[in-house]
């Protein structure tokens, strides 16, 4: 391969590393978010947005080329009278061969270039809801408790007897006790809505894993159609 495309080629593998790291089930999605907004990688970010954006248009000017040279040769694969050629055909079959291995290359980093926005987005969205879960659980907890206690200085108060002041300290009470309920029923309904954001988000996570999968399946069957075809050259040449 040339340099161009041992870059291309380095950079996708470079991407289905990254892509897997980011898979792995023990590293917790609020872990994950702490290192994105880590100082070190903000600097990175920064400064290198701009051979980031530069990279994803040599990729985009390559597929084109690949596109470009894949019409070519399929092409000239069709002219009659090139089988009866053996030489012109078998060059043409391995320019061919050359040009679709360049256009799934480059196909595959601008895809995994997509994937891997949308995992990091997947991830952050997670952690977040993680985080206002939790925060909620604690909030539904504190009025609970809270609720409890009231209801406990109730109890008391009901077997101290009956007063002026009791009556107003229970009514009080009773106040609170209705107030602090109104908290718990709120923090329970924005818990069971925070619940199913996050449901939402790792079925979404789950379909980006799966279709991840089944490109580092087709990636892979194209590297054995590689390395078939370059034992099938060296073949040729030692005839």
């Amino acid at each position: 391969m040339t340099i161009q495309w041992t870059i291309v080629a380095t950079f996708l593998y470079a991407e289905i590393a990254v892509c897997l790291l980011l898979c792995v089930p023990f590293i917790s999605a609020r872990r994950w978010q702490k290192i994105f907004k880590s100082a070190l990688l903000n600097w990175f970010v920064q400064h290198g947005n701009l051979y980031f954006n530069v990279l994803i248009a040599i990729l985009v000017l390559l597929f084109g080329d690949g596109i470009r040279e894949s019409l070519k040769y399929g092409d000239l694969k069709e002219e009659e009278g090139i089988e009866v050629r053996p030489g012109s055909h078998m060059n043409v079959m391995m320019h061919l061969f050359r040009a679709q291995r360049n256009l799934y290359m480059s196909g595959f980093a601008l895809f995994l270039v997509i994937v891997l926005r949308r995992l990091v987005t997947v991830i952050s969205n997670t952690a977040t809801l993680e985080a206002k879960s939790e925060a909620f659980e604690k909030q539904a907890k504190s009025a609970t408790d809270a609720a409890q206690k009231l209801l406990e200085e109730n109890e008391k108060l009901k077997k101290e007897g009956p007063g002026a002041e009791n009556d107003a300290e229970l009514e009080k009470l009773r106040d609170k006790i209705v107030d602090k309920n109104k908290e718990l029923e709120d923090a329970k309904d924005k818990l069971d809505h925070v619940e199913a954001d996050l449901q939402a988000v790792k079925k979404q996570a789950q379909g980006v894993n799966t279709e991840y999968d089944r490109l580092l399946k087709e990636h892979s069957k194209l590297q054995e159609e590689l390395e078939a075809a370059k034992g099938g050259e060296g073949d040729k040449k030692d005839d």
